[in-house]
């Protein structure tokens, strides 16, 4: 890939510019291919592999080989010469989770897996279901903390030599939904060390942002449902890889599970690669400028906005690694939401101080030790700005050109850490005046019921 990035995610795929040949790769639409006794068959059944996959594979992964890149964000352009690595075409899934179930069954029975407190939810709950089964053992850690995961490398790999058994560390990085940045290189230097097989989903962060085979990676995945496409209405995952016998099980594990797109989903997926560069470019400046927007009315008072967390601004704790590390500061943030603070006029009494009529209990007694107060939870506040969304839609999806929110701790599967009121934004390429409103809006009537005019 010797062109811009812009330019190559536009052209790559196509067929030859000769005279009435057709602009788009046409659509493939069959599941079996005939052959000729006693020569070797090119194509043979669709479940092995397509000509409607190729172009997209082929492009995805040169993507993610490298090439020199520019990358204008937050106002900043950056160029750095990249060198390019070798890749295989990637492997198309008919999901991201079919695409991270079979990199993670790259690891044997009995095998470790190294991976963040904070990741995927989808993720999560595979490797817990696996290591439940007794399939692997589990090892979560804070992958912004390169001191720990180094520490648990070591010591994991340690054991598992003793074992004679195998570990992978996984790699998320901004993770979701915390938006923590790993330090890429060394953490993946540290695996490779010490024999550790290392993957790395990229979806937040897109080719065009981070390349993590660059940094020693083995195998990338992305949910192409989300930014690749960018137009959620499709499922699709795809893994690469520059080991020819990670592609090939990998290949083996997509045939004979038969976890395939469809020829139309595909055309769709690269129809929407073609815009991924200037679709991520607004998405990103519109998200940066939301950021310091909310960040600035998180200090008013009249609005239940405690914490907005985004790589670009200043307050993130990995602030300088993303800005060093990533071409970009990407189209997601997220913002957490604060309780309603007790009325002093109301909420002063407990309930071990009746008032005037008696605060009587179930049984005819004043109950003792419970506040009495009609203050709403994080989560309830969260839900309330979300009800109060009219252009932002309340979905669990991201990385469209429709700007998506969500508060995760919907999810029962999602840990603890995560904040109650937490809600992710996915900025998408609508005006970011209009998407501000709407946000200002819906927090002025989530704390007060009454709407801005």
């Amino acid at each position: 890939m010797n062109q811009h990035e812009r330019t190559f995610v536009v052209n790559a795929g196509r067929g030859p510019h000769g005279p009435n040949q057709p602009v788009n790769m046409p659509v493939d639409f069959t599941s079996t291919y005939s052959y000729r006794p006693g020569v070797h068959a090119a194509q043979d059944y669709a479940r092995e592999g397509m000509p409607s996959w190729e172009p997209l594979e082929e492009l995805l992964a040169q993507l993610e080989a490298g090439t020199r890149t520019t990358s204008q964000s937050q106002g900043l352009v950056t160029t750095a010469e990249e060198h390019p690595v070798q890749v295989l075409p990637g492997l198309l899934f008919s999901s991201g989770m079919a695409a991270i179930s079979a990199v993670v069954q790259l690891l044997p029975l009995g095998g470790h897996l190294i991976m963040p407190r904070h990741s995927y939810m989808g993720f999560s709950a595979l490797a817990q279901q696996m290591a439940d089964q007794g399939l692997l053992t589990l090892h979560r850690v804070d992958i912004a903390d390169t001191e720990q995961v180094t520490s648990t490398l070591h010591d994991v790999s340690t054991l598992a030599s003793a074992q004679d058994a195998m570990v992978m560390l996984w790699v998320e990085s901004p993770t979701n939904p915390m938006l923590e940045i790993a330090d890429l290189p060394a953490v993946l230097a540290a695996a490779k060390k010490r024999g550790v097989l290392t993957a790395v989903d990229n979806t937040f962060a897109t080719p065009l942002r981070q390349r993590p085979l660059l940094h020693g990676a083995d195998v990338v995945v992305h949910s192409v449902t989300k930014f690749l496409s960018g137009h959620s209405d499709l499922i699709m995952g795809v893994a690469i890889t520059g080991d020819p016998e990670i592609h090939a099980r990998l290949h083996q594990h997509r045939t004979l599970h038969g976890a395939i797109p469809g020829p139309m989903e595909v055309f769709l997926a690269l129809r929407g690669v073609r815009t991924l560069a200037v679709r991520l470019d607004a998405s990103e400046s519109s998200a940066g400028e939301l950021a310091r927007r909310l960040d600035e009315l998180s200090q008013d008072a009249g609005v239940p906005l405690r914490k907005v967390n985004y790589p670009g601004l200043a307050a993130h704790p990995q602030h300088q690694r993303a800005a060093e590390q990533l071409g970009g500061f990407g189209a997601i943030l997220t913002i957490e939401l604060d309780a309603d603070q007790p009325d002093p006029a109301q909420d002063s009494r407990t309930a071990d101080q009746p008032g005037p009529a008696g605060d009587l209990g179930p049984a005819g007694a004043p109950e003792t030790g419970r506040r009495i107060s009609n203050q709403r939870s994080e989560a309830e506040v969260a839900d309330a700005v979300l009800s109060a969304l009219t252009l932002w839609t309340p979905a669990t999806s991201l990385g469209g050109v429709e700007s998506l929110a969500e508060r995760r701790r919907r999810h029962p599967g999602e840990p603890s850490s995560v904040p109650d009121g937490l809600i992710r934004l996915s900025v998408g390429i609508e005006d970011v005046e209009d998407l501000f409103a709407d946000l200002l809006n819906a927090l002025r009537t989530a704390a007060t019921g009454e709407p801005i005019r």
